[in-house]
């Protein structure tokens, strides 16, 4: 049983408080359905992108294994390689929800390593790393709003399923509680200022 006392302006307290869960649940169930349409499109592009780097990054190991074999282990020319320091993190927002976004793309493919004494065999494994790199930096990107996402859908249902199974449901039976002890009240009270119209009016029992 509801613990408010059944007066009026604790019954339109409570109506608005209903309201306000009502709006709040609409929100939040518009926000879980945004955030999952936003979800299910990253996950189409991140079962793409990973399909992809299975591809390149087994041309890219065959290429490898072909220059090891025309120059050898091929791991001090590799040492040759700048670190790529390019990428700059950004965030977007989607319904309050900040999802990283790395803007621009990698620097294009220039070979930091001798040309005279290398082959072609490493050029073309260069160039296959290369293209490695660019897909896993835009894979790390999906896969981070993806958890992101789904970290929030979980909150947003949580919050949407306790508005809807918990708070509304309380707040309906606050206003049911109050609106009947009100009602009650009324008959009440009209019933008695009936006894007192009677009395006065000498319509009432003789007195002994």
């Amino acid at each position: 049983m509801p613990s408010m006392l059944p007066t009026k302006g604790n019954l339109i307290a409570a109506k608005h408080s209903r309201a306000l869960a009502r709006n709040g649940y609409e929100l939040m169930d518009r926000k879980r359905n945004i955030l999952i349409r936003e979800l299910m499109g990253m996950m189409d592009t991140a079962k793409e992108l990973q399909e992809q780097i299975d591809t390149v990054f087994t041309e890219a190991y065959a290429a490898l294994q072909e220059a090891n074999i025309r120059l050898g282990i091929c791991d001090r020319i590799a040492e040759a390689v700048e670190v790529d320091n390019s990428l700059e993190l950004r965030y977007r927002s989607v319904m309050g929800v900040e999802l990283p976004h790395i803007p621009g793309q990698s620097p294009a493919p220039r070979p930091e390593y001798g040309l005279g004494e290398t082959c072609s065999e490493l050029d073309n494994c260069y160039l296959k790393f290369h293209r490695v790199k660019a897909l896993t930096r835009r894979l790390a990107e999906v896969e981070t709003s993806i958890y992101r996402l789904a970290d929030s859908i979980r909150k947003t249902q949580k919050r949407a399923n306790a508005l809807e199974n918990i708070v509304i449901p309380n707040l309906d039976e606050t206003v049911r509680f109050i609106t009947e002890a009100l009602e009650e009240k009324e008959r009440e009270e009209f019933a008695r200022l009936k006894v007192i119209k009677r009395v006065t009016t000498g319509k009432g029992p003789a007195a002994g």
